[in-house]
């Protein structure tokens, strides 16, 4: 992340500036990317990919410049992630709209976890979502940063507007420390 923050971004964007929106863009792009694959279910893909849905919630958040509310560096990141959600829910309801191909048995259950469900587990999954949601909302998108988008400490200290790199590592190690004791209650420990 360079240093001009995404508040400089979005300010310049909305007055016109397309330098400043392809910055945006190609700053967050990635994250969010990297954050939704393998959240849309298979079943409501049809012709729709995971870069469809970035895309879409990329272009609203262009078209919505001006009703977007700063709160910080993370309320950016988490503005697009909830619009991911909201794409994915409005294919999977495009989907329950649309007639079904052929007939599947009333038991048949994916095998197929989303690569995140793949590589920590179903029930680890679960117990981390719901520890997460213990979390302030800029605890949860720390851990978000870090754990999921794979940002790095300097990148974080923007986001959570820390003074210095040590202070969002501090931040980041707390956060989860907090975390993983909620998860470990879950667990009877």
């Amino acid at each position: 992340m360079d240093v001009e923050s995404s508040f400089e971004l979005i300010e310049k964007a909305k007055q016109g500036d397309s330098d400043a929106q392809d910055a945006l863009l190609l700053r967050y792009r990635p994250r969010i990317m990297r954050w939704a694959t393998g959240r849309m279910p298979g079943y409501a893909r049809d012709f729709t990919d995971t870069e469809d849905i970035v895309q879409v919630a990329l272009v609203g958040l262009v078209s919505n410049f001006d009703s977007f509310r700063y709160e910080g560096e993370w309320s950016l990141q988490a503005y697009l992630r909830k619009a991911v959600i909201n794409e994915i829910r409005q294919q999977i309801r495009r989907r329950g709209r649309s007639p079904d191909v052929g007939s599947l048995p009333e038991n048949l259950e994916s095998a197929d976890l989303c690569p995140y469900e793949y590589a920590v587990g179903k029930e680890v999954f679960a117990r981390y979502t719901a520890a997460l949601d213990t979390l302030s909302a800029i605890e949860q998108e720390a851990v978000i940063a870090w754990v999921e988008l794979g940002c790095s400490h300097k990148e974080i200290m923007l986001l959570v507007e820390k003074p210095t790199v040590d202070a969002a590592r501090m931040f980041v190690t707390r956060a989860l420390e907090k975390l993983a004791k909620v998860m470990a209650a879950s667990l009877g420990r």
